[in-house]
């Protein structure tokens, strides 16, 4: 899945910042998998998990390795840390909801701020191109993490102006939940079951949400930064869950204890706005909003043949044609 088109990464640096993140960690064993990159950066600010990642992606092992301690809140050491780097993954963020919506000051520091700083690096160091991850609480977003995402979105895709129409390029990839992530329900209810637990916590019986593995996330930022042009932003045609079906389907036979929605949380997430849909094509495998600026001067997917979606087209949790059974998420959380 989201393997047609992928970038030929070897000789080349990249950087991928959040390094030490559930993505992270799964894109740089991907690209050491099948390529041999010059330099492959892993750049973040935990030098407690650097050092874990280390015991098994060694330097030794794996020469192009570099482990670069960072912040992105701090631009001078990413102009540092980005010399010579031809593509870079920005995977850092504050993701946790709660957290966000009682902290916010660093929410903004480090989603909003950080990524301008990405930005100015990449654009001071000719870096070719740039990815950065989203997510789909950045489509209408009620929350401050949707919030500053989209504020970020924003960022990376008006960066395609201030570099020139010229390198770098920048591009955004929005997707849904990811299965066996830090943090993810997945694990979470998984942990529950194993010490016993006699029920399941479910926030609202109604809600749904996407899902995709982080190997399919991976494939989908590789290839994405394949194709991209500039401005876009690529959001995977992946399906969707109710939670409870989730919670029955790792924990048969346990009831469900309902506790209520949390702070900033939707009970179906968006990643398509009928807004949105007036600037949306449709590929196989994916869909791709298109800048709308009255400049832009590259070439449209829409101009190479790729269909317009309908006019107030939504792609939304609940109201997906994609739905997840037992058997099919059984499968991907075993990968």
């Amino acid at each position: 899945m989201f393997e047609t088109a992928l970038p030929d990464l070897n000789g080349k640096s990249i950087l991928v910042t959040g390094g030490t993140g559930s993505f992270g960690k799964a894109f740089i064993k991907r690209v050491l998998q099948d390529w041999k990159p010059k330099r492959l950066i892993i750049f973040s600010r935990d030098e407690l998990k650097q050092w874990e990642m280390q015991q098994d992606l060694s330097h030794e092992k794996y020469p192009s390795l570099r482990y670069f301690i960072g912040d992105v809140r701090d631009g001078q050491r990413l102009e540092m840390a980005t010399r010579d780097v031809d593509y870079i993954i920005h995977a850092a963020a504050l993701k946790q909801v709660p957290a966000a919506e009682y902290n916010p000051f660093e929410c903004i520091h480090t989603n909003v701020i950080g990524a301008e700083n990405v930005v100015q690096a990449a654009i001071k160091n000719k870096v070719k191109r740039v990815v950065a991850l989203s997510t789909d609480k950045a489509a209408n977003p009620i929350n401050l993490y949707g919030a500053s995402k989209l504020a970020s979105d924003k960022i990376f895709i008006a960066a395609n102006a201030l570099s020139g129409g010229h390198d770098p390029i920048f591009s955004v990839v929005r997707y849904g939940n990811v299965i066996g992530s830090r943090g993810s329900i997945v694990p979470v209810i998984q942990d529950l079951v194993a010490k016993g637990a006699k029920t399941i916590p479910i926030t609202d019986e109604r809600m749904t949400r996407f899902w995709i593995t982080l190997d399919q996330g991976v494939a989908f930022v590789l290839s994405s930064m394949e194709i991209m042009r500039g401005g876009e932003i690529f959001v995977p045609k992946i399906p969707s869950m109710k939670v409870t079906e989730l919670a029955n389907c790792l924990a048969p036979g346990l009831p469900h204890s309902i506790i209520g929605i949390r702070p900033g949380e939707k009970l179906h997430e968006v990643m398509i706005t009928e807004d949105d849909s007036r600037s949306t094509v449709e590929l196989d495998d994916r869909y791709v909003i298109e800048p709308v600026f009255s400049y832009w001067k590259r070439r449209s997917f829409a101009e190479d043949g790729a269909a317009k979606v309908a006019d107030g087209f939504r792609f939304a949790s609940d109201i997906n044609t994609q739905w997840l059974d037992a058997n099919s998420l059984t499968k991907m959380i075993r990968g």
